[in-house]
C-alpha cells in the first residue's frame, strides 16, 4: 500500500460502509473474568426420583451425595493494532487523516468485523446441536429446515423468548419469500444497523454478513442467554508526538472470547451444509460399552471423553484418547470428535458394564 502525496485532495475521504457490531449486546449470559483469564462455572447435579419405600430403613431410597460438573473458560484471543499518521504527509494531504476519525475507522474497518466472525465461528463450533443438511436450502425448504432447529430447542426447554435466528443475505433472500416471514417494517423494533430485519418463528431475525458469516453454516439459532461474549480489554489510544514519530501514533486491544454454557448448550443450534465435501461433520464416536474402548470412523480426529458425567465439549475434566481411563461399572462415559477444518462430532454416551 502506499501514500499518496503528488495530487490535490478533495475535501473528505473514502471509507468502506460498515455496520454496528451485530454480535456483541446481542447476547447476555454474562461470566465475571475481572483479574482472571481463566473462570470455572461449577453445575450441581442432581438425581432422579425413585419409588418410595413404605417399610424398612431409608425409605425415600440410599442417599447419594450431589456431584458436581466443572466447565472452565479461557480468554485466548488477544490481539492489537498499531499504526502512525505522520505530520507531514497529514499536511500535504490536507489534513483529512484527523487522528480521531482514523482511529473510529480502524475499530469500525477492522475490530468490529474481527469480532463479529470469532464469534458466530465459535458459536457453529460450540452448539449443543449441530445438525448437517445434505440437501442444498431454498425458498421452497428453508423454513422446514429452521423449525427442526425451533423444535430442538422447544426439546431443550429452552424459553421462547430470547431466541434469535442468524443467517447470511443468501439464506435471508429465501426466508423473505416465505408467508410465515415478518418483515421489519411491521416490527419497527431495533435498527436495521443491527442486523435485525424481521421475526420468524418468535424469534428475531439477524442478518450477518457473509464476511462476518463462519464458512458452510447455513443458520445459527441461538438464545441470547446460552452465549456469552467476553471483552476484558477493548482500548484504544491516540499518542501526539510520541518518542520517534512526529504525529500521532494509534494504537489499540482486544483481549475477549466466546464461550456457550454447558447447561444451556441445548439452546444453540446450528445447520451445516453438508452437500459438498467443503462442509463435513466429524462422525459421532463409538463407546464398547464392555471395557470401554472409543472409536472415531472419521480418520486423524481427535477423541475427547469424560467420565463423571459432563459434556466432553465444554467440561474442564475432559481427557483425550480412545480409552476411557475410568472402567467401573455403572461408569457413564461421554465422548466427542474433533477434526481440523470440519464441525465437531455429536456426543455419544455409554453406561460401562463389567
Amino acid at each position: 500500500m502506499a501514500i499518496y502525496l503528488h495530487d490535490k485532495y478533495a475535501g473528505k475521504i473514502d471509507k468502506k460502509f460498515t455496520l454496528e457490531s451485530i454480535a456483541k449486546g446481542r447476547f447476555t449470559g454474562k461470566v465475571d473474568f475481572t483479574g482472571v483469564r481463566t473462570v470455572r462455572i461449577m453445575t450441581p447435579q442432581t438425581v432422579p426420583l425413585q419409588p418410595y419405600k413404605r417399610t424398612g430403613s431409608n425409605r425415600y431410597g440410599d442417599p447419594v451425595e450431589m456431584q458436581d460438573t466443572v466447565q472452565e473458560m479461557t480468554l485466548t484471543k488477544d490481539e492489537a493494532f498499531s499504526m502512525s499518521v505522520d505530520k507531514g504527509n497529514n499536511s500535504d494531504q490536507g489534513g483529512l487523516k484527523a487522528a480521531g476519525k482514523m482511529l473510529a475507522l480502524e475499530v469500525q474497518e477492522q475490530c468490529v468485523p474481527t469480532l463479529d466472525r470469532y464469534v458466530f465461528n465459535r458459536i457453529a463450533k460450540l452448539a449443543g446441536t449441530i445438525h448437517g443438511n445434505s440437501t442444498k436450502l431454498t425458498k421452497s425448504n428453508i423454513c422446514e429446515a429452521i423449525t427442526n432447529g425451533v423444535i430442538a430447542l422447544d426439546n431443550a426447554e429452552a424459553p421462547s423468548e430470547g431466541r434469535s435466528l442468524f443467517l447470511p443475505p443468501d439464506k435471508y433472500a429465501m426466508l423473505r419469500m416465505s408467508p410465515e416471514f415478518i418483515g421489519v417494517e411491521s416490527l419497527a423494533k431495533e435498527s436495521l444497523s443491527k442486523g435485525v430485519v424481521g421475526e420468524f418463528a418468535g424469534m428475531t431475525v439477524v442478518k450477518v454478513p457473509v464476511g462476518r458469516w463462519p464458512a458452510n453454516v447455513n443458520f445459527i439459532i441461538a438464545h441470547k442467554a446460552a452465549v456469552i461474549v467476553a471483552q476484558k480489554l477493548n482500548d484504544t489510544k491516540l499518542h501526539q508526538d510520541p518518542p520517534g514519530i512526529s504525529g500521532n501514533l494509534l494504537e489499540g486491544r482486544m483481549y475477549y472470547d466466546c464461550f456457550v454454557f454447558e447447561q444451556k448448550a441445548g439452546a444453540v443450534y446450528a445447520e451445516v451444509d453438508t452437500s459438498s465435501s467443503a462442509g463435513s461433520i466429524v462422525a459421532t464416536p463409538e463407546i464398547t460399552a464392555a471395557g470401554g474402548a472409543i472409536s472415531c470412523s472419521t480418520g486423524s480426529a481427535t477423541i475427547y471423553y469424560t467420565t463423571d458425567g459432563s459434556d466432553p465439549r465444554y467440561s474442564a475434566n475432559r481427557k483425550t484418547g480412545t480409552q476411557a481411563d475410568v472402567t467401573e461399572e455403572g461408569t457413564v462415559v461421554k465422548a466427542y470428535a474433533e477434526k481440523e477444518g470440519s464441525f465437531p462430532s455429536a456426543v455419544a454416551e455409554a453406561v460401562l458394564t463389567a
